[in-house]
């Protein structure tokens, strides 16, 4: 059962620490704790990535479209394991079966659906899906591990 939720953007940059342009979560639309998440990003011609991909016919970075994925999983494991998580940096460990469906255009109002499939201390691994009005434009495996930031290492 699905919790209905919103995190605003200036609670998410508190849970998180990316900033503008490398944000690419604007609200989080739904979080079951420690199970699921459906984020939002509002794909706008004034991102900063349009200028070079592509003159003329802009599509949003498919890796793009990962960070998104990782991001929104960043916040289902901070709003997960508490307060004392904010701020923490998540890294990347693997990115796992990768595709990409449909381009992603300025306009679209991208979902972000991250799905947890396992977690082992600070590691977590997601199912992600990206959508636009209902259709898959992308998906992967995404595994992550929750990193101190003062010092880098594992939590």
């Amino acid at each position: 059962m699905s919790k209905e939720f919103v995190i605003d953007v200036e609670r998410i940059m508190q849970m998180i620490p990316h900033r503008y342009p490398l944000l690419l979560v604007d609200r989080i639309l739904e979080l079951e704790k420690g199970e699921r998440a459906v984020g939002l990003k509002n794909v706008t011609m004034n991102e900063q990535f349009f200028q070079g991909h592509f003159p003329g016919a802009p599509v949003m970075p498919g890796v793009l479209i990962i960070e998104a994925m990782a991001q929104t999983s960043a916040l289902l494991v901070v709003d997960t394991m508490g307060k004392d998580l904010e701020g923490t940096l998540v890294y990347f460990m693997a990115i796992d079966d990768a595709k990409f469906r449909k381009p992603v255009v300025p306009g679209d109002a991208l979902h972000i659906h991250v799905e947890k499939q396992r977690s082992r201390g600070m590691v977590w691994r997601f199912a992600c899906k990206a959508t636009v009005e209902g259709e898959l434009c992308a998906e992967a495996v995404v595994t992550a591990m929750i990193v101190d930031r003062e010092t880098r290492k594992q939590a």
